[in-house]
């Protein structure tokens, strides 16, 4: 994408801008806000581009968060076989646990991605963290009450 912004054929005669970023249909909102600044003289394209937040840019946080996911995930395709072959409740247990979390941090995605506005997105993260608590309170129930997960999936399977 860059070596399209460099091509002195999409540029304008002044070293300006790229012309497809000038058309309104190729022209989303967060790259009209980049098109406010002044060109640089011998540069096409945008000049500023923030990928994130500045005030993330020297924390750890969101390095030990992706961890953590890739961790999850991880665990979570070799928990699933070992839990069809010896279903316990330990292993209903961690399935509701680690089920739960994967959820939560995928849906905590989304809402970071696509909720607008500071008031909204508190109440979408919020809502999302009910879903997940009753989410792993119904599992739990249903690791104790019931067959728990692993058996109901072998009894679907059966089917």
């Amino acid at each position: 994408m860059a070596s399209i912004w460099r091509l002195s054929i999409l540029c304008s005669a002044q070293g300006g801008r790229a012309i497809f970023l000038r058309t309104p249909v190729v022209r989303p909102a967060h790259i009209s806000a980049f098109l406010q600044d002044r060109p640089t003289p011998g540069w096409c394209g945008t000049q500023n581009i923030h990928l994130s937040p500045s005030r993330h840019s020297g924390s750890k946080a969101a390095s030990l968060h992706w961890t953590g996911e890739r961790v999850v995930s991880v665990l979570l395709l070799g928990l699933l076989p070992a839990s069809y072959l010896s279903p316990s409740s330990a292993m209903d247990y961690s399935l509701a646990a680690v089920l739960t979390l994967h959820s939560h941090w995928g849906l905590g995605q989304v809402v970071t991605d696509y909720v607008r506005g500071d008031a909204v997105q508190k109440v979408a993260k919020a809502g999302l963290l009910a879903l997940s608590a009753f989410t792993f309170a119904g599992l739990c129930y249903f690791n104790y009450h019931d067959v728990g997960i692993c058996k109901a999936v072998a009894m679907l399977w059966k089917l």
